[in-house]
């Protein structure tokens, strides 16, 4: 009893003070931590010329230009830039157009269906919805930024956009808040679209692109798409996209003019610059019971010179843009259809994660991205269980191992070492053995104490020597 006694005493300290070997990737870069005294500010900047507004934490820089339909203009996180402005129309406002679209790039909200064929399609180009000088107002800022961007209400599609988002001082994540509202005197349906360019230009050569550039999802596994993914515009063959073993819907960029649409279910997309290993996680809610336009709930648009076929069978491959090449990519989430009567409103919420990955891209968790999927082995020799696996995290804090037995009992847990999202998570991570254990998952607790969920569970494989 006494040796008992010592040993499960031994474990106790031991958990305390486990024997952990976590690092970080070679291209991650070891920073300090943001403190409880950080803050979030709001303040108006000069950005390429034009008169914005920018909103930053010890992670982020969010640059709005409220004049150009309230676009998100840019995102800089970690001094990486994720988003394409396009330098034709730096600093520019040009009025609203029926006619033409002025492609300033960025974030904004769109319009869904698109077409010119009755009043309930939506013709786009940069009328008054995509190009409308929009209010900003500050609502908040200190340990929580809050803004709000409210466009113009639109005569033709009866729609007013507000647009609220959200920055607190302690983390990268981005919260959107979009408020549709029926401005007119009479029902309308239509669903609202987060649209995202991605600069997708090489980053020593901006005329040339960027050749490790992806974007993921998850596929639907009872997709209403054949091929579990739908070619709207675009050669059907297209090497760039695939559906892999797993389910993973990966999309290569290469400057060919395509759109991808999935009615994926899982909530949400990724992109993932392999070259320098930034990437951004947008996250959705997904309704099983609402229609979504052409089932589409996610679509991915791959810019640049076309491939069309004509009515009297010819072929041509022309690119709508004038030199230097236009180099992005758009990754767009899609509310459900809504119907609205006059003065209601609809609410489509957002979040964004920007993190560490790069092209072994595997997945996402409510805690971060998967790399490398979590692994679990037991040194039964040793009394010792190694963890290894590889992750993006969406939140500064702590990894902690929790412990189960095979029939599912908790049996506590061990703390594992510091993690930051503008660092990779290489885990090579050795604990003691508490006996009996039969799966392990891996959680992440942020800097406030509150679990944000697992990076991954598995069960515990055995091993009789060392690995």
């Amino acid at each position: 009893m006494k040796k008992a006694k010592f040993l499960w005493r031994l474990a106790a300290i031991l958990t305390l003070y486990p024997a952990t070997f976590v690092h970080f990737g070679a291209y991650a870069q070891q920073k300090p931590e943001a403190t409880a005294a950080s803050s979030c500010l709001v303040e108006q900047i000069n950005y390429m010329g034009w008169q914005a507004q920018q909103v930053a934490n010890p992670w982020l820089k969010l640059i709005f230009v409220p004049q150009n339909g309230g676009r998100l203009m840019q995102v800089i996180f970690d001094g990486h830039p994720f988003l394409f402005v396009n330098p034709r129309y730096a600093g520019k406002h040009l009025p609203p157009s029926n006619g033409e679209w002025f492609n300033y790039g960025g974030d904004k909200l769109w319009v869904l269906p698109e077409g010119s064929e009755d009043e309930q399609h939506w013709a786009g180009n940069s009328d008054l919805l995509d190009d409308g000088p929009f209010e900003f107002q500050i609502l908040s800022q200190g340990q929580r930024c809050e803004i709000s961007l409210t466009g113009p209400a639109d005569p033709q599609t009866g729609l007013q956009f507000t647009r609220i988002v959200r920055l607190a001082a302690d983390s990268p994540r981005i919260n959107f808040h979009a408020v549709i509202k029926n401005a007119s005197g009479h029902p309308i349906e239509w669903s609202v679209q987060s649209v995202s360019q991605y600069n997708t230009a090489d980053a020593k050569d901006s005329l040339r692109h960027n050749q490790n550039f992806w974007a993921f999802s998850r596929t639907n596994s009872s997709s209403s798409y054949l091929n579990r993914y739908h070619v709207k515009f675009g050669p059907a063959e297209n090497t760039a996209a695939q559906v892999r073993e797993n389910g993973l819907f990966a999309v290569h960029y290469v400057p060919l003019a395509a759109e991808l649409w999935l009615d994926s279910n899982d909530g949400w997309l990724a992109t993932v610059d392999g070259d320098s290993r930034y990437a951004m996680v947008e996250r959705f809610r997904y309704y099983d019971t609402k229609q979504y336009p052409g089932k589409a709930s996610v679509i991915f648009w791959t810019n640049g010179p076309q491939l069309r076929q004509h009515p009297d069978g010819t072929t041509t491959f022309e690119s709508p843009d004038k030199e230097p090449p236009v180099l992005y990519m758009e990754a767009e989430l899609n509310s459900p259809m809504v119907r609205l009567e006059p003065r209601e409103s609809y609410n489509f919420d957002t979040e964004w994660f920007p993190t560490r990955a790069d092209k072994d891209f595997q997945g996402v968790t409510d805690a971060g991205v998967i790399l490398k999927p979590l692994h679990a082995v037991q040194d039964a020799g040793a009394g010792k269980i190694r963890l290894v696996g590889s992750f993006g995290v969406f939140f500064s804090g702590k990894l902690v191992v929790h412990f189960y037995e095979a029939g599912g009992m908790a049996m506590g847990t061990q703390p594992l070492s510091q993690v930051d999202p503008r660092n990779a998570v290489l885990l090579q991570t050795t604990v003691i053995d508490p006996g009996r254990v039969g799966r392990i998952s891996l959680h992440l607790v942020d800097s406030n104490g509150l679990d944000r969920g697992a990076l991954g569970e598995v069960p515990l494989e055995t091993s009789t020597g060392n690995q």
